[in-house]
């Protein structure tokens, strides 16, 4: 039971940090390969604010979501915009020359060493029950996965922004006739990807580590969460991340000599029974 709950901690941080992608990539059709730069970006904010200015952790949270976020508007508005109608082949290569300018420009900024992070005390040690020991901090990631999980599904499904965000996607000119601002949604909508990468990069420096490597060392596993869970879908990617999660820790747990590998093997299977992902609906 400790190594599930282990497991589904480990698979909400992986939600949180790449439920933005999930955004930005089946929301938007945009193939954001630099999403871990923006969760490196909220990280190394909040290990700053922690480290070298004594803020407390809960209050460098809502600096590592508006650093990204602000990042994204201007990104957003400089150079991912003029890419939206290329070729998918030009919106990898764009994005994967985008991580590596932030992979250089943390070397240069705070060097190539880990990140220490200091957890305050009340987020330390663990809770005893009945057969199974639950950190308190993986509780909490646990808890704000969740509260993200369904705030954004909400968002996107019920409220007037999440209409508009659709109608832009489905049919930009439709869009537009209709009197939506589609700039302004995609630059909302980039944002906020932005912002919960950096909410995932600063809660996971605790059990990811954070170091330059960052966005290169994960981006494989951002991306099989998307995959997995169906490119678009919230709650796909929030079910896709726990199976993962799981999966993960108890491979490396139990079979440690092939445990990494346990990850992909999931892949594969989801995607030979369901090419679109668990969750997600054929584009034909």
């Amino acid at each position: 039971m400790t190594i599930f709950f282990d497991g589904v901690a480990f698979g909400m941080l992986l939600f949180l940090i790449s439920v933005g992608l999930s955004v930005t990539l089946g929301l938007m059709n945009f193939i954001n390969l630099a999403h871990g730069a923006f969760a490196m970006l909220g990280g190394y904010a909040c290990v700053v604010l922690l480290n070298r200015y004594g803020v407390p952790f809960l209050l460098t949270l809502p600096v590592a979501i508006i650093v990204p976020a602000l990042a994204g508007i201007l990104l957003e508005k400089t150079l991912y915009r003029r890419l939206y109608s290329a070729s998918e082949l030009d919106q990898v290569l764009f994005s994967i020359g985008l991580v590596f300018m932030a992979v250089a420009s943390a070397h240069y900024f705070f060097g190539a060493q880990q990140q220490p992070l200091h957890l305050p005390a009340f987020l330390q040690g663990q809770i005893h029950l009945p057969g199974m020991d639950v950190g308190v901090y993986r509780l909490f990631l646990i808890i704000v996965g969740l509260i993200v999980a369904f705030g954004l599904q909400w968002s996107v499904i019920k409220t007037p922004f999440g209409a508009k965000l659709r109608a832009s996607v489905d049919n930009q000119k439709v869009a537009r006739g209709l009197g939506i601002d589609v700039n302004r949604v995609f630059s909302l909508t980039f944002a906020l990807g932005s912002a919960l990468a950096g909410l995932g990069g600063a809660m996971g420096v605790e059990m990811l580590g954070l170091d330059p490597e960052f966005p290169v060392k994960y981006l494989v596993y951002f991306l099989i969460v998307v995959t997995v869970g169906g490119s678009g879908n919230i709650l796909g990617s929030l079910y896709a991340a726990i199976l993962l999660g799981v999966a993960d820790v108890a491979g490396k747990y139990y079979i440690p000599q092939i445990g990494a590998f346990i990850i992909y093997a999931v892949m594969v299977a989801a995607l030979i029974f369901r090419p679109h992902g668990l969750f997600g609906r054929s584009h034909n």
